[in-house]
């Protein structure tokens, strides 16, 4: 195959998101194992240790796609994969089975989610997120982070001396698979970008464009399969602490350090369309969590065709 070609760029899109699935379930499973170890439970590690695992892709395509294309692509591919996890992983995750949120989610880490949500657009409204506001944004994360290690330490405090004996080992093979895990994200990010950028951009489609889809829902596939995969196995607090933790680690984590690495510059028409829609599927979320107190198979209807409209809307 030519280089350049569209069979070539096909190619090296298909094995891109194949990294990056093969990564995050690496990374997820060494990491949830990790975790467990030390004793935390199902909802603290759905929000923490696995969130912030399936927030690598995004780190990974938004450092690397700012420093070798364009800033567009890393604001696109997060706001897009904020946008996806909420309409697409969760709206899929409870159509598969109707999911509980646990008070901790919804007390504790929903209300980062709208921070993050709401900063994002406040520092970005001015066409610029730039070192001063990434600073913003990191300490933003170091309340979150205060909040959650603090959350940590009281429920390990309660653990009973034989709650500690029936918990598993940590071992090198844990260690070893989250190492692996983001070798492959690191590969697969870079492939995703080239692959999607070309094949999209020889279509006449722009950075933004190429962003808020392909790479959006290529790096939002970690945290599908992870919300899916804990849907099936009836573990919704896992589900919704990963979506919760990950639009929180997207936006503070990711766009905080991409603007210290590469100033952001945000477009009107961001401003104008995908900046509200980031919103307005916060806010939808939140209400149907503050509904019922959990996602129905409804309310996953209600996401996954409030998505396609998004996407709908996006196409030129």
């Amino acid at each position: 195959m030519p280089l350049g070609s569209p069979l070539t760029e096909l190619v090296l899109l298909a094995a891109g998101v194949g990294l990056l699935y093969l990564g995050a379930e690496l990374l997820v499973s060494g990491a949830r194992e990790l975790a467990l170890a030390i004793g935390l439970k199902a909802s603290t590690v759905g929000v923490t240790v696995v969130a912030f695992a399936t927030t690598a892709p995004e780190l990974f395509v938004a450092v690397l796609g700012a420093l070798t294309v364009s800033t567009d692509i890393g604001l696109g591919a997060i706001v897009g994969s904020n946008i996806a996890n909420v309409g697409l992983v969760l709206g899929v995750a409870a159509l598969i089975r109707p999911l509980e949120v646990s008070d901790t989610v919804l007390e504790r880490h929903v209300p980062f989610m709208i921070l993050a949500a709401f900063l994002l657009v406040a520092l970005g409204w001015d066409g610029r997120i730039g070192p001063r506001e990434g600073v913003v944004l990191l300490v933003a994360l170091v309340g979150f982070t205060v909040v959650v290690l603090r959350r940590i330490q009281r429920t390990q405090a309660g653990i009973t001396a034989v709650e500690r004996e029936g918990m598993p080992d940590a071992s090198p093979r844990d260690v070893a698979a989250v190492v692996g895990g983001i070798v492959a994200l690191v590969l697969g990010s870079r492939w995703l970008i080239e692959g999607g950028r070309e094949l999209l951009a020889a279509a006449g489609f722009t950075d933004l464009f190429i962003g808020l889809t392909v790479l959006a829902i290529g790096t939002s596939l970690p945290e599908l399969a992870a919300s899916v995969v804990a849907a099936v196995r009836d573990e919704a607090s896992f589900s919704v602490g990963n979506v919760v933790g990950s639009n929180i680690y997207n936006v503070l984590a990711v766009i905080g350090i991409l603007a210290l690495v590469a100033p952001v510059e945000v477009s009107a028409g961001v401003r104008a369309f995908e900046f509200p829609a980031l919103i307005a599927f916060t806010v939808l979320l939140v209400g149907l969590m503050y509904r019922g107190r959990r996602l129905s198979r409804l309310d996953g209807g209600i996401l996954v065709v409030a998505y396609a409209g998004f996407i709908y809307l996006l196409i030129p």
